[in-house]
């Protein structure tokens, strides 16, 4: 009787799950297995032999100071993108949440950013900074304006403008998800209570929605680690390389350089350290929650 029930929730999970998990095991596990796999081999991307090498990728790695230089970049690139990014979604889910007319339009209006490919979306910024800008600075009377692509600290002020008009209105909707949670009693109790709207927003709202941006905050620094797509379209890592993250960085190696091992053994430490600093974030985080 125990193994016709066992055999048939075996039946039953691969009618209903057996296709993703099929998928899920071609296109995340066996992928990421084949590339460790090659962080201890030496293979060029086209030979047919794939020369054992050991940990020697990984040495190479640690003392490559062009990767690390590109990894310094992606954490300050993060911090100011993951801040910018929950503060804008945060301020626009507030207003969204308001009773302010026309608000579900609003909604769809803040979110249509996130639906465009990095790609698209790096050419188009590329022409506002390039032409537009330069442009209106040019008819505003100063005729030696440049763009803001031209320079390092530009370059780098565009990759994180673009980066929070893409994905702040994504967060929003958590955030707007986050407001809801929270039960109109409490916040009318507290503003009964004499606490004016700031307050209530600071010391009730807030720390009812603090699961909100645990997700949010993980979300943005997960994405922002491995830009690469907007990386690419806008900047290419320009000028004079001073704009490569860490993701272009990895790209480049493997397949511009054709170092696959290298290419993969820094990859493989990229990921490793995206995730201790996304699972961190969200140990700390879940251990302050509060309910109403």
């Amino acid at each position: 009787m125990k193994q016709n029930t066992t055999s048939y929730k075996v039946r039953q999970y691969l009618m209903f799950g057996g296709v993703g998990t099929a998928l899920f095991l071609c296109v995340v596990i066996v992928p990421f297995l084949y590339g460790l796999y090659l962080t201890f081999t030496s293979w060029d991307g086209v030979s047919l032999t794939k020369p054992f090498v050991g940990f020697a990728n990984f040495a190479a790695a640690f003392s490559d100071k062009d990767y690390w230089l590109a990894m310094g970049r992606t954490v300050i690139y993060s911090v100011f993108a993951v801040v910018l990014i929950n503060i804008v979604a945060f301020a626009l889910a507030s207003l969204v949440t308001s009773g302010v007319k026309g608000q579900n339009f609003f909604r769809a209006g803040f979110f249509v950013p996130n639906l465009i490919g990095g790609i698209v979306l790096g050419y188009v910024w590329k022409f506002v900074f390039n032409r537009a800008f330069v442009a209106i600075a040019k008819a505003a009377g100063n005729a030696a304006a440049g763009s803001l692509l031209a320079t390092p600290n530009g370059a780098m002020f565009c990759l994180i403008v673009v980066s929070v008009w893409q994905y702040a209105g994504y967060m929003m909707l958590i955030y707007v998800a986050g407001f809801m949670s929270v039960s109109k009693d409490v916040q009318e109790a507290s503003l009964i209570d004499g606490c004016t709207p700031f307050q209530a927003m600071k010391n009730v709202t807030i720390p009812l929605m603090r699961s909100s941006f645990v997700q949010c905050i993980f979300l943005s620094i997960t994405r922002c680690f491995v830009v690469y797509d907007v990386n690419l379209s806008l900047t290419k890592g320009e000028p004079f390389g001073s704009s490569v993250l860490a993701a272009m960085h990895v790209y480049n190696q493997a397949f511009t350089y054709k170092n696959y091992g290298l290419g993969q053994a820094e990859a493989l430490i990229l990921f490793l350290v995206c995730a201790i600093v996304g699972v961190t974030q969200v140990m700390v985080g879940k251990k302050g929650e509060v309910e109403a």
